[in-house]
């Protein structure tokens, strides 16, 4: 009776211990990220031209305030 008990129980570590170190290891990789570049932007020149015609504005505009006597 031990003999049919070990061989069955042998038999059955060997079949199920196939299956549970079946597959081995996972390797998950990274992907990198992806680069993003800005355009330059279109309206660079905008700006400088605003600023330019309000400082303009305010030279030609001068003084409101009425002449000392």
């Amino acid at each position: 009776m031990k003999k049919i008990i070990a061989s069955l129980l042998s038999t059955t570590l060997a079949l199920s211990s196939t299956a549970a170190m079946a597959g081995g290891p996972v390797v998950v990789e990274e992907e990198g990220q992806p680069e993003v570049v800005a355009d330059s932007p279109r309206s660079g020149w905008i700006v400088p031209v605003v600023v330019g015609l309000i400082v303009l504005c305010a030279v030609a505009c001068g003084n409101d305030d009425p002449p000392a006597e």
